[in-house]
């Protein structure tokens, strides 16, 4: 299911991984075990923030993600299942499929 992974770091755990380089090789280490999609990185009410947009192959791969945002950055973390518009075209397809037969 194609999942958008939102991580908001937590500012004094954000700068201290800067610094130390860990920052980097946390993000890279993330990367490759979701291999994203799509990677955007900005600032959100003051706080470093990722999105990522990844193929999630099942809900057990969420807590070897998460932790490692939770522990090394003391991040806020979210998964959101997500369409792109081929996703959102299909649905509606089906929807409207559905509505004709029930009615």
């Amino acid at each position: 299911m194609r999942t958008m992974l939102k991580v908001s770091l937590e500012v004094e755990a954000g700068n201290e991984a800067i610094q130390s380089g860990r920052l980097g090789e946390i993000i890279g280490m993330v990367s490759e075990m979701i291999k994203p999609e799509a990677s955007y990185f900005f600032t959100e009410q003051g706080r470093r923030t990722a999105l990522f947009v990844f193929d999630m192959k099942d809900a057990s791969q969420i807590p070897p993600i998460a932790e490692i945002f939770f522990t090394e950055l003391k991040a806020e973390v979210q998964f959101t299942p997500v369409m792109n518009k081929e996703d959102l075209q299909s649905g509606l397809q089906a929807s409207a499929h559905l509505h004709h037969a029930a009615v």
